[in-house]
């Protein structure tokens, strides 16, 4: 999922002030889940605004809304006529949602609440780790299901570099060498075999170092 966090206030706010109508909307998938962007997050966030403005002597008008996932055309048009009724969207959802929103409603401003951060995993409540890049080139089988491009500081592919001690990277005591994972995890499989095997340096062209990436499914297409 993306995990993101809510931006300070002071910096929405610098952001919002020009505006006399601010339409918050959250999204209740992913930002929902790390609790940064769900109709919770949303409501609090114009509950502050107001109160923030109040004490300033201001009283623009703030409604709030949430989506089921801001970057699905489908969900972001049934706001429509709420869009239409303030000059401005405060999105509290990810950078992909937040640009969704701009498509759709482009005569709109539409202002970021959040900042995304990275695509992680729920590792127990109020935790959240970052597992994969998005390279484009998945290599998962290989390495007993941990990505050494995300779980080792170096991205090494075939190997440790030999700088991690008990478990623990060189870069910093507080990272788990990815490498000492993806051992672990093989040794439990049976599959250790598999370290035998040269894996090609990642192929960056398939990830955001190639440009912006876009998916084509013709069956999908209507």
């Amino acid at each position: 999922m993306i995990v993101a966090e809510i931006k300070n206030i002071d910096e929405i706010r610098r952001m919002i002030d020009r505006y006399e109508s601010i339409l918050v909307v959250g999204c209740d998938s992913c930002v929902a889940e790390c609790a940064a962007g769900g109709s919770k997050e949303t409501m609090l966030l114009a509950a502050a605004l107001r109160l923030a403005y109040q004490r300033d002597g201001h009283s623009p008008i703030i409604t709030e809304t949430c989506i089921d996932r801001q970057c699905v055309d489908d969900f972001v048009q049934r706001i429509a006529g709420l869009v239409s009724d303030h000059q401005v969207i405060l999105s509290l959802g990810c950078g992909a949602g937040v640009q969704a929103l701009g498509r759709t409603y482009f005569d709109k401003p539409v202002i970021p609440a959040l900042n995304t951060l990275f695509i992680g995993e729920t590792e127990a409540r109020g935790i959240w780790q970052e597992n994969c890049l998005g390279c484009g080139n998945c290599k998962l089988g290989y390495f007993g299901a941990v990505c050494p491009v995300a779980r080792c500081s170096k991205k090494l592919m075939n190997g440790p570099c030999g700088g991690s001690k008990d478990g623990r990277c060189e870069v910093h005591s507080e990272i788990p060498c990815g490498w000492d994972m993806i051992i672990k995890r093989l040794e439990v499989l049976g599959e250790l075999d598999r370290l035998q095997e040269y894996v090609p340096p990642v192929d960056w062209s398939t990830s955001h170092s190639g440009g912006p990436r876009r998916v084509v499914r013709e069956d999908q297409i209507l």
